[in-house]
């Protein structure tokens, strides 16, 4: 199991700089969204890169505000997220270097098989949502400002909705994804998900269904629900970060060799990748 670091337990990060012995070639902190690290993921391809570069990897799996937060106090040496708006601003506002693609799946909206609220495909998660609302049928949120919280908000405002009017059915929990999908199918309540969670975790959520975006990301027409993510090393005048194995990190990440590892995880066990490559590289192959 990948050592990782709950989100009430960052500031032990602190600590990491102190902790870089002679016996290691180098330490990456790599704060990141909880769906890479519950999808399965980074279990499947960061054991290549500690090899080929004789280096660990320290994982901060937590929402994307937050892993945006750990990279501009320097709590971390680079970033995966998928909250492109907040990426951008990171990198305009001088806390990281460059953005750079890497790959992409969807969201979905998840929910009871008997749909009280009658959105099973509806084509457009806005409208959707509105049909939850009108319905007054329980809604779980994140809560949590990652990137899938972000999204839902957004999806929300095009919706014309503020859920937090409610009379009750919106739940925000302030849970990663994995737990709010274990609340949803524990209560019978709607959810937005990415897709590379939900899929990783279907086997124990016996009581949800995707209901808007299809069974596959092909099937899913809805640009609004389009997931991308993208890796930024953060500013090393920060200090104590180790600018050159983020950039080998980025580098190794983005690579047509590691794209090609992202696009066969998940295809044995579903049938479909949990993430699309979409690096520059692998886009130009």
């Amino acid at each position: 199991m990948r050592r990782r670091v709950g989100p009430l337990l960052v500031v032990v990060l602190a600590l990491v700089g102190c902790s870089r012995g002679s016996s290691e070639v180098g330490v990456l902190r790599l704060a990141t969204t909880t769906s890479t690290a519950d999808s399965g993921l980074l279990d499947a391809i960061l054991p290549a890169f500690e090899e080929e570069y004789r280096a660990r990897v320290d994982v901060v799996a937590t929402g994307t505000g937050q892993a945006i937060e750990l990279g501009e106090a320097g709590d971390a040496d680079v970033i995966l997220v998928h909250a492109r708006a907040l990426e951008d601003a990171f990198v305009a506002e001088g806390h990281g270097t460059e953005r750079f693609d890497v790959m992409y799946n969807d969201f979905v909206i998840v929910g009871p098989e008997d749909d009280p609220a009658s959105i099973e495909g509806v084509s457009v998660a806005a409208d959707a949502l509105g049909l939850i609302a009108g319905s007054q049928a329980t809604f779980a949120s994140r809560g949590d400002s990652s990137g899938t919280h972000t999204k839902e908000r957004a999806l929300w405002e095009a919706a014309g909705i503020d859920p937090d009017t409610g009379s009750g059915w919106y739940k925000s929990l302030g849970q990663g994804m994995g737990d709010t999908l274990n609340f949803a199918n524990e209560t019978g309540a709607y959810t937005l998900s990415d897709r590379g969670t939900y899929l990783s975790q279907q086997a124990n959520l016996p009581n949800l269904s995707v209901l808007v975006g299809g069974m596959s990301i092909a099937e899913n027409a809805d640009p609004a629900l389009l997931n991308p993510y993208g890796v930024i090393p953060v500013d090393p005048d920060k200090g104590n970060i180790d600018a050159e194995l983020a950039e080998q990190f980025v580098e190794w990440l983005t690579s047509v060799e590691t794209q090609s590892r992202i696009e066969k995880v998940g295809v044995d066990a579903f049938g479909q990748p949990l993430f699309y490559p979409d690096s520059e590289k692998w886009r130009n192959r």
